[in-house]
């Protein structure tokens, strides 16, 4: 059974679609057809990401082919992508009275 979905093919992450355990390894269809796997170095929760690539500190993180956040320290393929270890990405936009 699959337990991770890669969304497009520029996604450095896959989102876990069960449970993860520190050793699991998670298989994935890329988009050219192929299964790739990727071994979890840490527990995971349900539908959070996983590294398949590694990200280095002040690299973007790619979800749905889209920068979602920057990486605050360096993630190892296999780790837990989240708040831990992203930082937030957004514009600063002020709202004008």
């Amino acid at each position: 059974m699959k337990k991770a979905l890669k969304i497009n093919e520029k996604d450095n992450v896959v989102v876990i679609v069960e449970e993860v355990k520190k050793g699991d390894v998670i298989t994935y269809d890329n988009l050219d057809g192929a299964t790739k796997e990727v071994t979890a170095i840490e527990d995971i929760p349900i539908y959070h990401k996983i590294a398949i690539k590694p990200i280095k500190m002040g690299d973007y993180v790619v979800k749905y082919g889209e920068h979602i956040g920057v990486a605050s320290k360096n993630i190892e393929v296999g780790s837990h992508v989240h708040l831990q270890n992203v930082r937030d990405n957004r514009e600063n936009l002020k709202l004008k009275e």
